[in-house]
């Protein structure tokens, strides 16, 4: 069963927004057995958004499309859907009614505006999608039994739509195909040269069961995708492919699902261990933190950071040595170990990272050519610093170098 996602609005097609409706809904869509076949922007023009629909359904079993729903007049969604519908428009008392208490409880500076008010109507044929949070409700049309579904573009608006009106209609109407995903996660070895350590394995996956391989900065995601009509034969065969894997490259397998980030098995092993960690940034500014953060419960193992991006806050806050910056350089192992040694000491912790170097474009401080980190990570048992070059761009030696620094913290806390 196949899905296609149209977006309208301007704003995306001239890059003034990212368009992350698509990718959440492709997402929750696959949990279901659906497969999204393509994914369309288009302006908000409505020659455009009908030629859309036309390709749209002779391909898809479903059909969603985001935006285009506002107040305002460029908002046409609803009389385009009208003209491929052969529709009108009436009032939904309910929606109606929706949109006054909304503006009663949270806009109490102005009054309801007749535009405002005409958000309560939707095209007759359609079903309509309560929008807890937003005026512009959903809609469900079934045509030739397809399904076409319009929704608001505001995401958190969409999302709770997604979760709460269109996937338990979909699920109750159409008879769906099984998908079940396995994503493993590694880290430290290149996408070529894990596809030469598991290449026989590969080979005789069963014909249901897929792989693909998902590179990023310093990581692989190897997902395993089983797809057919018997659910228990798609997860036996996923799971007795894994555990065929992991004697392969077990060494480099960091967790399971690609929610399982490696920042979230760090904080699992911490609060495991009721160890603590903190961090002390340079170059990458207070990334380790921000990642280390995004994980609700991180209060329990992270103490904090300091973020000493200048040579003089290294010095005068993180008490770094001036004659060690002055002997080896701030970009150095020196620095770095130094550097990690006083964060745990300074945040009482039982870890702490450090990170120096230089990610361009210009030298800064220090002599060391771009794209040489330095990452210390401080122990109960010690300090250590290892020196990388991950190259000359920017973001990409920032990122990297961040990834780095947990894959060391995590083999640490393991020896624990």
């Amino acid at each position: 069963m196949f899905a296609e996602i149209i977006t309208i609005g301007d704003e995306i097609l001239i890059g003034q927004i990212v368009d992350t409706n698509s990718a959440f809904i492709s997402k929750e869509l696959n949990k279901i057995g659906i497969s999204v076949y393509q994914i369309t922007s288009v302006q908000d023009d409505e020659a455009h958004i009908l030629n859309a629909l036309r390709d749209a359904e002779s391909r898809a079993d479903i059909i969603l499309l985001t935006g285009g729903l506002g107040p305002t007049k460029d908002d046409i969604t609803k009389h385009t859907l009208c003209k491929y519908f052969d529709d009108v428009l009436i009032q939904d008392k309910k929606v109606l009614k929706h949109v006054e208490e909304l503006f009663e409880k949270y806009i109490t500076t102005s009054t309801i505006s007749e535009n405002n008010r005409k958000q309560a109507l939707v095209p007759s044929k359609s079903v309509v999608l309560h929008n807890a949070y937003g005026t512009a409700p959903g809609m469900w049309i079934k045509k030739n039994n397809k399904a076409f579904v319009s929704l608001p573009g505001v995401p958190f608006e969409m999302k709770n739509l997604i979760a709460n009106a269109v996937l338990p209609k979909i699920i109750s109407e159409f008879k769906r195909p099984y998908i079940v995903h396995k994503t493993i996660m590694t880290y430290g070895l290149g996408e070529s040269a894990i596809a030469e350590k598991i290449a026989d394995w590969e080979d005789n996956l069963p014909t249901f069961i897929k792989l693909a391989y998902l590179p990023s900065l310093g990581r692989v995601r190897l997902r395993l995708t089983g797809k057919g009509t018997n659910k228990d034969q798609i997860i036996k065969g996923i799971q007795a492919e894994a555990q065929k894997l992991y004697p392969l490259i077990g060494d480099i397998i960091y967790g399971e699902e690609e929610d399982e980030t490696l920042e979230f098995v760090i904080g699992k092993l911490l609060a495991e261990r009721k160890m603590t960690v903190a961090t002390a940034e340079s170059f990458t500014g207070g990334k380790i933190a921000q990642q280390i953060t995004s994980v609700p419960g991180a209060s329990a193992y992270f103490k904090g950071s300091v973020v000493s991006y200048a040579t003089e806050t290294k010095i005068h806050l993180l008490k770094i040595p001036e004659q060690l910056v002055k002997q080896h350089s701030v970009v150095s192992e020196a620095v770095a170990k130094s550097m990690a040694e006083n964060a745990k000491e300074l945040l009482k912790t039982d870890f702490a990272i450090a990170t120096t170097g230089n990610a361009g474009p210009s030298k800064g401080d220090s002599d060391a050519d771009v794209g040489t980190v330095y990452i210390g990570i401080a122990t109960p048992k010690g300090v250590f610093a290892e020196k990388y070059i991950m190259g000359n761009h920017r973001e990409r030696i920032v990122q990297k170098s961040v990834n780095k620094a947990f894959e060391m913290l995590q083999k640490e806390i393991l020896k624990f």
